[in-house]
């Protein structure tokens, strides 16, 4: 009976540790994202297309793409002090990418703007998606404006692609909608909340005009090289 009591105890003290592990890796696989800082645990990224909307990494940059070959012969010189960065900002976000916006653009009751992705940071990132972006109420409130990555009258949209953006580069982006009754039934909005991606650092840009202000709902383009035509 001892024999056969301590046999059970085994097996529950294994099933145990064996749950134990098992929750442990769902806890860790649970916590990966979209936005991945360099030499954080991610193995070397093999090409892919993103299914999801606004996805981006941070990646290293592959071996050779900066690197600068020591003196052949002689002591190898003390590394020089970092110096800052050409694309460092005052108002560089923590994630390195920032957003901007440009003047509306107007066309047959059709209003676009341009967005702008710039990689302000020290590290490259892979990108591969679209902008997030949400229309806000003049409390700074959500408004349900509906957000749809694809073409508009105002610009083509040729799909997502995935671009490694190097420090001082940028991506552009077309956000466009109605401003006329012909559109459908309209809301006023106040400010526009656009991100690089979902879940990265946004920033409000105020709708000026009553003409602008006016949306049935958005079109955006997915983040290119060129500005969307």
């Amino acid at each position: 009976m001892q024999e056969t009591a301590s046999t059970g105890n085994g097996t529950r003290r294994a099933v145990a540790a064996a749950c134990t592990a098992a929750a442990l890796a769902l806890s860790l696989s649970g916590c990966a994202g979209l936005f991945v800082p360099a030499g954080e645990g991610e193995p070397a990224p093999t090409p892919s297309v993103s299914q999801t909307p606004g996805r981006v990494h941070a990646e290293k940059l592959q071996p050779g793409d900066l690197s600068t070959a020591p003196p052949a012969t002689g002591d190898v010189p003390s590394p020089a002090p970092p110096t800052p960065s050409a694309a460092a900002r005052a108002d560089c976000p923590s994630s390195g990418l920032v957003v901007d916006m440009g003047e509306v653009q107007a066309a047959l009751g059709h209003r676009a703007v341009g967005l702008t992705l710039t990689n302000c940071g020290s590290k490259p990132y892979r990108v591969d998606g679209y902008p997030s972006v949400r229309v806000l109420d003049d409390e700074g409130e959500p408004l349900p404006v509906k957000v749809n990555p694809g073409s508009s009258y105002m610009g083509t949209d040729p799909g997502p692609k995935e671009i490694m953006l190097k420090p001082g580069k940028s991506l552009h982006s077309l956000l466009a909608w109605v401003s006329t009754a012909t559109g459908g039934d309209l809301i006023e909005g106040d400010a526009l909340e656009i991100a690089p991606a979902p879940g990265l650092e946004a920033r409000t840009f105020p709708l000026k005009g009553s003409d602008v202000r006016l949306l049935d709902e958005l079109n955006m383009t997915a983040w290119r090289t060129v500005s969307p035509q």
